[in-house]
Formats: structure tokens, sequence, C-alpha cells
């Protein structure tokens, strides 16, 4: 066993140790601030172990630090109380769309883990005629999309009595192993480890639960294959909107030379099939429209009135507040032409990776999960410059929509900063690279050709 081995071996036991920590309570800034810098850490000292002896660290490590995230109920966020309460909803034959929590109709599902007879903790939601639930924003619809409603009534179908929290966990931990897995084979461990021993899995794909991890596993499954590629990223996005962010880069280079049709009904159609029939039950059946809350939480996060919250932060360091929002959209629209037009279709990845993390650095969300497709994507597509959006969400969430101005402002210029240096120190050697490459590929060709005219002389 090799001294460097040893060295990211004892980091990974301390960022262990430290992710026990962050599970076991609320979050604290600064045990969030240790992990990732112990997670850089620990990949600085993986280039120097051989990749046979990186495997297992790679493949064990992740598997381990990722259920760490089980040993404890969720820390730092009440969504999986909604995802438990959408499942039983829909196992007793009722739309989750048609009523919200609170409604007097669904007081016959209400039990005492969900709707507590004591409303003393302090992150419970207080209910219009009295009591209370760990159900957050119980007065409004649900938001999720209907394949992340198939998922919440499986896992319902699943889940022993009084299991609570612990099926939802246990499969955010199934699906962040199956992704660390798909990366290994894709990626290469090298770059798995970006994902294997990232804080922000065990902390929101598994402690939180977050459905989130569903979209990510389909977007990962579907750049991992080429047949039913358009098929799985319209599941993504009927899983949670966020993946759609992924479909420019699956047609990268559409448009580099008119439109090539075939690409993009070959990724299009399968993808709104497949989000269309994931809506079509619930359309039919639901009284209510099946948008959910989407424009009520997009109200709530302030993206209307940037002036009065945290979003565009990056942007409104360079131009008035009022601008940011128009800038943001016109600014993301140019990314997705630009990767419709230059991208590389050889590798979709890169595309999906660049327009989904500059949406997280234009917008700048409150939510660190939201960064577990930017993490996934990063690492299949070896650009470590992107990982720092995750930690700007991370640092965002713990401060909280109320600290103004708000820490994770220099997190995400930061995060930016590193985005545009690497594009800047990357494109000239990977314009060398495609040159050298195309060079050889003509010397090949030349050959080829000169073999099979000295073969044919030969035959005369």
């Amino acid at each position: 066993m090799s001294r460097h081995m040893l060295f990211v071996g004892g980091v990974l036991l301390a960022l262990a140790a430290v992710v026990a920590q962050m599970v076991a309570g609320p979050p604290r800034l600064g045990w969030y601030l240790l992990a990732w810098a112990l997670f850089a850490a620990a990949l600085w000292l993986a280039r120097r172990v051989p990749e046979r002896q990186l495997t297992a660290l790679v493949v064990a490590g992740g598997v381990v630090l990722s259920a760490i995230g089980l040993a404890a109920p969720p820390s730092s966020s009440t969504d999986s109380y909604r995802y438990a309460w959408d499942g039983r909803v829909q196992a007793a034959g009722i739309s989750p769309y048609d009523h919200v929590p609170a409604s007097p109709a669904l007081a016959p599902l209400r039990d005492d883990w969900l709707f507590p007879p004591e409303c003393t903790a302090p992150e419970l939601w207080p209910l219009p005629g009295g009591g209370c639930t760990r159900i957050n924003r119980p007065t409004v619809p649900t938001i999720y999309p209907p394949v992340a409603q198939g998922y919440f009534l499986l896992v319902h179908w699943l889940s022993p009595d009084g299991v609570r929290h612990k099926v939802l966990q246990l499969g955010g931990w199934v699906m962040a192993v199956l992704v660390l897995l798909a990366l290994c084979r894709q990626a290469g461990v090298r770059t798995a480890a970006y994902w294997a021993w990232c804080p922000s899995v065990p902390v929101e794909a598994v402690n939180n639960a977050h459905v989130d991890m569903l979209g990510v596993l389909l977007v990962v499954l579907a750049f991992c294959t080429v047949r039913p590629r358009g098929a799985l990223l319209g599941a993504a996005v009927a899983a949670k909107l966020l993946p759609a962010t992924a479909l420019p880069g699956a047609l990268s280079g559409a448009l580099a030379n008119g439109v090539a049709w075939r690409r993009v009904l070959r990724i299009a159609v399968p993808a709104a099939l497949a989000a269309g029939l994931a809506y079509l039950p619930y359309v039919l059946t639901a009284r209510a429209p099946v948008v959910g809350y989407l424009l009520g939480y997009l109200r709530e996060e302030r993206y209307e009135a940037p002036g009065d919250g945290n979003r565009y932060v990056v942007l409104r360091l360079v131009m008035p507040d009022s601008w940011a929002p128009y800038a943001a959209i016109l600014l993301l629209a140019l990314i997705v032409l630009y990767v419709l037009r230059h991208g590389d279709p050889e590798r979709p990845w890169h595309g999906a990776l660049v327009v989904t993390g500059s949406l997280l650095l234009l917008f700048t969300p409150g939510y660190s999960w939201y960064a577990l497709l930017v993490v996934a994507l990063a690492a299949m597509d070896n650009r470590w410059e992107w990982l720092g959006v995750a930690l700007a969400g991370a640092i965002a969430y713990v401060a909280g929509p109320a600290a103004h101005p708000s820490p994770a402002m220099p997190f995400y210029a930061a995060a930016t900063l590193a985005v545009l240096i690497g594009w800047a120190v990357r494109r000239p050697c990977e314009a060398g690279i495609r040159k050298t490459m195309l060079a050889l590929a003509e010397r090949l060709q030349s050959r080829t050709r000169r073999h099979q005219e000295s073969s044919v002389s030969r035959k005369d």
C-alpha cells in the first residue's frame, strides 16, 4: 500500500467523521466548509495514487460515505415528509394535486408522525384549523412531477409500518451507489471520485433523501447509453424539472450544419413521449392543475424581485438589480445556442454540464441539492472546476434566505471565476488535441489509401 493511498484514506476517514456531524444535527457553516476542504484535499492527494489502488478508495469510500446519511433522520430539510405524504395520498386513491395536506378531506390519512399532537418542535408547520405538521407548506399543493410521484407511491408500498423516512433514505443511498458505479464505468474511477467523496451526496441525496437523486440517476443512465437516451431524459424531466437542462447537451452540435433533424427527432420525440405518458394518468384523474405549486414557488424564491432576495447574486455584482433577470435569461439562451451549434455530439454530457451549471450560476438558487446533477456531470466530464457550484449552493442554503448579503455571494462569484478560467485554459488545449487527432486521422487515412493502392498494383 503506497504512502499516498494512506494519506487519502486518512483524509477520507476525517471526512466521514465530519459528514457524521453534518447529518447529526442542524446545518452549521463550519462543518460544511471543513467537509469541502477535506473533499478537495482528498482529490488533490489522489492524483498520485495508482488507479488500481484508487478503485478501492473510490468505490468503498463512496459506498461508506453515502451510507453515513442513513445514520440519522433528515437533518436539514423537511421535503421527505412531503414525499411520504404524497405517497400515502396516492395509495388511498387520491390525486396528490387535488388537495393540500391541511385539507380536512385528507384528515383520515393523518398520523402522529406527520401530524404530531405536540406542537413544540421548531421545525413544525401550523395548520389553519389548529394543530401542526412536519410537512412544509401544508396549505399549498405538491410541486413534484409525476415520475417523482410514482417513486413516492412505490416507496409507500415498500415501507413497513412505522419505518417513517428510512425507506426514502435507503432509496437515495441505492441511487447514489448506482450513479457511482455508472460513473466508474463511463468516466473512470479517478473522476468518479468527484461524486463518490462529495459531501453533498451523503447529506442531500441520502440523509435528506431528495428526489433530485432520481433525476440525476436517469440523466447519468441516459448519457451512458445511446438508444433509450431520449426516453430516459424525458423521464428525468418528469421526475424533477431541472434535468431539462440536460436536453440541449443531448443535442450538442445539432445546429452545426443546418438542423440535424434525425438527431433532434431521435432525442426529442422519445423525451416528449416519456414525459407526456408520465403526466397523462395524473392529467386525466386530477381535478386540479398538475403544475401544483410551481408558480408559487418561483414567487416565493423572489425570482421576480431580485433586489429583495439572494437570486442572481453574480449578475448583480456587475449590473443593476432590475437588469439581472433579463440578463440571466438572455445569457442562458445564448449558452444553449452555443451548445446546440458548437457542442461535441460525442460528449453530450459536457453540453449538459455547461447548461446546468450555468443556470445555477446565473440564477443562484438557495437550495444545495439542485447541484447534485452538476456534481454527477462534472464527474462524467472530468471538469472539477464546476464543483464550486455545489459548494456555493451549500453555503447559500446553510446561510438561509434571510441573510443579506448572503455569504454565498463570494462563493458563487469564485465558482463563476473558476469556470471561466477553466474554460479559457482548456479551450486552447482541447483545440490542440482536436488538431492533433485530425492530423493523425488524415495520416492514417493516407497510409490506408497507399496500402490499398499498393495491394491493387501487386494484383495487377
